[in-house]
């Protein structure tokens, strides 16, 4: 089973300040690359939710937003009125109106609109919230991110498996044809040589020889066991229990085939192996776009 790294998921919890909702989203990074928002007063918690989330989360940019839904749980912000600044706020507001002979009083309007003028108290707006309650909240927050990652993880499954059967069928066309154009290679040679000699008769022995040669500088044997190897332990890592993230794993397996996809093109000469291998890393390349989101 793999996972993907993109997920979503969110939790809420009753607190004496309201009730918390914590909101995850994640997408692929290589590492766990944790971006943690959090109201006013709340940022002393992001530590544990970072630490809760990375429990669960081993790879991907996790964006985590905490709010608060205060209700009636959550008493208005008081303010309190600065009275030397009014004060000054005020006398400065009549200086403007006797010299620029405006008329009218100055309205408690006027003095309202400035925001200098009340400032909020300084209250500890996460009293009485335990750090347990947060390490819960993220981890069931995390929780519901890794199902939606693992239903994710599944539909890619399924695409990794249909693109490795294709990529199976190449491979078995690519075993059968191999040997085929050595012979047709060597009926060729012989025609060859009878058309440039005069019908003079073929020196079997060279002529093997030189087809021996052939045979392995365009041996690609071991390409193809190396390559259906990689398969295999591709296709292992995909039925895995999950317990551990696999990501990386494949990519480096699919880096691997994409090298001997490149040397069986290289040692191809022959069209039908040529096609054959393209093909190869056609599949190959879809299969490396979807890695780099599998956690």
């Amino acid at each position: 089973m793999i996972r993907s790294m993109t997920g979503y998921g969110d939790a809420e919890r009753d607190s004496p300040v309201g009730r918390l909702r914590l909101e995850v989203k994640t997408v692929n990074h290589r590492f766990f690359n944790p971006s943690i928002k959090t109201p006013h007063g709340f940022d002393k918690y992001e530590s544990l939710i970072t630490a809760a989330l990375k429990n669960s989360l081993s790879r991907g940019h996790v964006s985590a937003y905490l709010s608060v839904d205060r209700g009636t749980n959550g008493a208005e912000t008081p303010y309190k009125p600065d009275i030397e600044r009014a004060r000054a706020y005020l006398a400065a507001l009549e200086v403007l109106r006797d010299e620029l002979n405006v008329p009218g009083a100055v309205q408690l309007s006027m003095l309202a609109s400035e925001p200098s003028l009340l400032r909020a108290q300084d209250l500890d707006r996460t009293e009485g919230v335990e750090p347990e309650l947060i390490t819960e909240l993220a981890g069931a927050a995390a929780a519901a991110v890794q199902e939606f990652r693992a239903a994710e993880g599944q539909r890619l499954e399924v695409d990794f498996s249909d693109r490795l059967r294709a990529i199976g069928v190449s491979l078995s066309g690519i075993e059968t044809r191999a040997p085929q154009r050595l012979t047709e290679h060597r009926d060729r040679l012989r025609e060859a040589i009878r058309e440039l000699t005069e019908q003079v008769e073929v020196d079997e022995d060279r002529l093997a020889r030189e087809i021996a040669y052939l045979a392995e500088r365009w041996d690609i044997n071991e390409e193809l066991v190396r390559f259906r190897s990689h398969v295999e332990l591709f296709e292992e890592a995909l039925s895995g229990d999950g317990s551990e993230p696999v990501g990386k794993r494949l990519g480096f397996l699919v880096q691997e085939m994409n090298r001997e996809a490149n040397t069986i093109a290289s040692k191809a000469n022959d069209a039908d192996i040529a096609h054959a291998a393209m093909g190869l890393k056609e599949e190959l390349e879809r299969i490396r776009e979807q890695v780099e989101n599998v956690e």
